[in-house]
């Protein structure tokens, strides 16, 4: 039977109702999924300094203040390509040692480090700086002052601080000039920083008037000096320089006090620390020392620095202002070259111009900081007090006392001055 027109109609419109329906509820094609972010960048920068030892307070110092450097530069969030770097510091102990130094090293090469801080003594930055320059990797020292380091033609070799020509040569001066020594007596440690440092004051102690009247050597693991002390007593100098550092020093003055060597000790920087101070006691007062560089306190980040290292790691021993700028000037020219590749970053370094916590960092030729200032102190009551500062943009602090009487004209030299 035919169908009539109208229920025809109908299930026709039903039908394309039905059709359109479908179209409707038809799901939406899958979006495409999010672009993963890329991996962050690991940067491994090598520290090493001796963590174990006689020397140990001084390396910890050196790794604490190259902690606080990466922590900050981790804060920062420096990108290299979009991608987020983080910075890892590798921590070794060298224990003073050359040949452990040797060791560090390879280490430090086998694990691909992208730079390297430190060696903290001359005696390991120097055989272990060989090591590096083969595998082209950098190497910034916050505190390894003897010449030979940056002057072997290598050209992975910097340091933030001035050096023990620029040290040996302010010492010699001021003991002639500002102390008005007429002799002095030499001891140093034979090792590359004690002996380098003694060589440089008396070449330029001798230029400036005064007559080395004993020349003594130790080691760098010596606590009793009575012997040599003995031997010095006989010849009376004006001054003792000692070239070593403190875990010598200490016991060294003390033991003067004993014997009554009326005599004062002239020391570089290895001497210059709070534990000097601290382990000689009373026999401490009226010894000199000097520092490279300016003193904390008047550096242009030093007392932010200050306020900030001794609450998370407490008082400053001697580099860790150094060793934080060392780590700060290797990321600049991470982020300078836009990678953290140790070609591309040697070839940023020699570029550097930046303001650290202890001063404005330019290189020279042969990477050793430009104008490096060197300061001298004095022991007073338990702590170093800050006499004046040579070089570098800082102006005079004060003159140091004589430890010998102005002679007057046509008289006999007057005797050591005692401090008290």
């Amino acid at each position: 039977m035919p169908i009539p027109v109208k229920i025809m109609s109908v299930a026709v419109a039903t039908a394309l109702i039905a059709v359109g329906c479908g179209k409707k509820e038809e799901a939406a094609p899958p979006a495409a999924p999010a672009a993963a972010a890329p991996p962050p960048l690991v940067v491994k920068l090598g520290h090493s300094a001796p963590l174990t030892g006689p020397q140990s307070h001084i390396g910890k110092d050196n790794e604490n203040g190259a902690r606080m450097a990466v922590d900050d530069a981790n804060a920062a969030k420096v990108k290299i390509g979009g991608r987020d770097v983080i910075f890892e510091l590798q921590g070794e102990d060298d224990q003073a040692d050359p040949k452990q130094g040797i060791l560090v090293a390879q280490k430090f090469v086998d694990a691909k480090v992208n730079a390297v801080i430190g060696h903290l003594n001359s005696g390991t930055t120097i055989p272990a700086s060989k090591i590096y320059s083969d595998a082209g990797i950098p190497q910034v020292s916050p505190s390894a002052t003897n010449p030979t380091y940056t002057h072997q033609g290598f050209k992975t070799t910097f340091r933030v601080m001035a050096n023990d020509e620029q040290q040996g040569r302010v010492l010699g001066a001021y003991a002639g000039n500002q102390l008005k020594a007429k002799t002095v007596a030499i001891i140093d440690d034979k090792t590359a920083y004690g002996e380098g440092l003694a060589t440089e004051f008396k070449k330029s102690a001798v230029a400036s008037g005064v007559k080395v009247v004993a020349e003594e050597h130790t080691d760098d693991k010596a606590v009793d000096f009575k012997a040599i002390l003995t031997k010095i007593k006989g010849k009376k100098p004006d001054l003792i320089f000692y070239g070593g550092m403190d875990p010598q020093a200490a016991p060294m003055a003390m033991q003067m006090k004993q014997l009554g060597v009326k005599s004062k000790l002239l020391m570089g920087d290895g001497g210059c620390t709070t534990e000097f101070v601290k382990n000689a006691g009373e026999a401490a007062d009226g010894h000199y020392c000097s520092l490279p560089g300016i003193p904390y306190d008047k550096m242009p980040g030093g007392p932010k620095f200050i306020e900030r290292f001794n609450a998370k790691y407490g008082e400053i021993q001697l580099y860790a202002p150094y060793a934080y700028d060392a780590v700060m000037v290797v990321v600049e020219a991470i982020k300078r070259a836009q990678s953290a590749e140790s070609a591309k970053i040697l070839a940023e370094l020699p570029k550097t111009d930046y303001q650290g916590v202890t001063t404005h960092i330019t290189f020279d030729e042969n990477g050793d900081l430009k104008d490096g200032a060197i300061s001298l102190y004095v022991a007073k009551g338990g702590k170093w007090e800050s006499l004046e500062t040579i070089g570098g943009a800082a102006a005079p602090v004060a003159a140091a006392a004589p430890v010998v009487e102005a002679k007057p004209a046509e008289a006999a030299p007057a005797p050591v001055a005692e401090k008290k």
